[in-house]
Order: structure tokens, then C-alpha cells, then sequence
């Protein structure tokens, strides 16, 4: 009983720094981003930060996971929303790259992320949904929508293609208007793995 009721005083810090962190990060930015501030918003202290996470990067990186499951919840509802398997994935891979128009998805994943963590195909969550893509575009060849190729190598080209329209959309002076020639150089960048009639 003791054990359980303090895994779930734990778990509920964590939350609480999680979503102090998330609004923080949000507003202000990583980098400008106070511990202090965020943690007596959480009515927490820095201890409870350096316990749960180690430091502030690692807090980051809870909020980026978070962040993320949420995005693949809507992406893989985008994605059932399809009639075919392959509009599907194009349709994921747009509404990955539409995101990036939302201003916390903007900051906390495209901006600040990658300055702080690193290279986003890197991280760990990155492995999940490149093996998706990868079944799926296997899933498409075998059945032949998609021309024979590598499908591990179709999936990490199309997941960087969405992933760097996404950074040049968060990083533009106008947003709305990147997206546009993004979405639209996209598409005809998946349809060339369209397997042609003959």
C-alpha cells in the first residue's frame, strides 16, 4: 500500500513538472524557460526536478515525449480517416507536416527540440515511426501500389522529407505560405514511389 501510494506521488510530480515544463516552454521558449519559475508553478522545488529528470534537457525531453504521443494519436486517426492504405500515408505524412503551423508543436518539437537534443531522426521515438512507414510502404510494394525498392529506405527518405518541411515551416517568416509549396513539392515527391501503369 505504502510502495503504491508513493509510485503514484511520484508519478503526480512528474505530471505536475511535465505540464509547468510543456506551458513554460511554450511561452517563453527553452532557453528563457526559468527552473525556479516553472517548478513554484508546479508548487514543486528543484529537487523534485533534478530527481525526476536530472536536469532541465531532460525535462525537455518528457515534454517532447508527450508532445509527441499526442501527435501520433492524430496523425494515425489522419491516417484512418483514408480510403487506401496509401492515401493513408500520404495523409499522415500532411498532417505531420500541418503541425508544424501550431505554435507549441512550432516551439517545444521544431525549434527548440532539435537545438537542444539533437538531430529529431535520432530520437528515440523516431525508431517507432520509421518502422511503421517502413511496414507500410513494404505493405504497398507486395501488394503493388508502390515500384520495388528498399522500403526502409523509401520510409527514411519520405519521413525526412515530411520532418524537413516541418523545420523550414517553423523556422519561415511566413508559415502559412511555406506550408503550401511544402505540401505541395511533397506530394509529388511520394507520388514518384507509385508504381506506374504499364
Amino acid at each position: 500500500m505504502v510502495a503504491t501510494r508513493r509510485a503514484q506521488m511520484m508519478e503526480e510530480t512528474r505530471a505536475k513538472l511535465i505540464r509547468a515544463a510543456r506551458k513554460a516552454f511554450a511561452a517563453n521558449g527553452y532557453a528563457a524557460a526559468s527552473m525556479d519559475d516553472l517548478t513554484a508553478d508546479a508548487g514543486l522545488t528543484r529537487g523534485a526536478l533534478y530527481h525526476n529528470f536530472g536536469d532541465k534537457k531532460g525535462l525537455l525531453q518528457a515534454v517532447i515525449d508527450q508532445i509527441d504521443a499526442e501527435m501520433l494519436i492524430r496523425l494515425r486517426a489522419a491516417r484512418d480517416r483514408a480510403q487506401t492504405p496509401w492515401l493513408g500515408l500520404l495523409d499522415e505524412s500532411i498532417a505531420y507536416i500541418e503541425m508544424a503551423l501550431e505554435p507549441e508543436i512550432q516551439r517545444i518539437m521544431l525549434l527548440d527540440g532539435p537545438a537542444v537534443l539533437g538531430d529529431p531522426s535520432q530520437w528515440p521515438n523516431q525508431t517507432a515511426c520509421l518502422r511503421t512507414t517502413t511496414q507500410t510502404i513494404q505493405a504497398l510494394i507486395d501488394e503493388g501500389t508502390v515500384k520495388p525498392m528498399d522500403a526502409e529506405a523509401a520510409a527514411r527518405l519520405l519521413n525526412g522529407a515530411a520532418l524537413n518541411a516541418s523545420l523550414w515551416i517553423a523556422a519561415a517568416d511566413d508559415p502559412h505560405a511555406v506550408l503550401a509549396k511544402a505540401v505541395e513539392a511533397f506530394r509529388h515527391l511520394a507520388v514518384g514511389l507509385l508504381q506506374t501503369e504499364k
